[in-house]
């Protein structure tokens, strides 16, 4: 399983911001354009709750394994596996969302004199915020679950094992 990178995180955010602003624009010249839902923010803010609980619990849970603490309950190697890539895919559309949210609360910065534009450039911004809480809960939680480097197999020139 390879990890998140940054880079594409960010080209991720910013094409979609870059598309969502030019959409919006347009939609405006149009018509109405829609609104940004309140539940956004939310929804974004509750999976990166979500995702720094799973990292903070496997990390304590390691932690006690490898200190071979008594009693200690063990982490399923396919339960940490399913929770990198749950993090993994949270990224990627939070990547997206955020930079949606974030063309549009551009755009929206133009309008910041009515009321119902302020509001919704606000939920737009909390949008960004919470998508990059997502990234940074998601990335956590992969370095969480990170194996350690095992030197023997990666060394170039190493005598292979028979």
């Amino acid at each position: 399983m390879e990890e998140l990178r940054i880079r594409v995180l960010a080209g991720v955010f910013v094409v979609a911001g870059i598309l969502s602003w030019a959409g919006a624009r347009l939609w405006n010249s149009i018509g109405s354009l829609p609104s940004v839902p309140l539940a956004a923010p939310v929804v974004l803010a509750l999976i990166a709750v979500i995702l720094l609980a799973t990292a903070l619990s496997l990390r304590t849970r390691l932690k006690a394994q490898r200190e071979r603490v008594q009693g200690a309950k063990g982490v399923d190697p396919m339960m940490a596996a399913r929770a990198v890539v749950f993090g993994q895919a949270s990224a990627l559309v939070a990547a997206l969302v955020a930079g949606m949210y974030g063309g549009m609360g551009v755009f929206l910065l133009e309008y910041l004199d009515v009321p119902a534009r302020r509001d919704q450039a606000f939920y737009a911004g909390f949008s960004v915020v919470a998508g990059i809480a997502v990234i940074a809960a998601a990335i956590f939680l992969e370095r969480v679950c990170k194996l350690p480097e095992d030197d023997d197999e990666d060394t170039p020139g190493a005598a292979p094992a028979v």
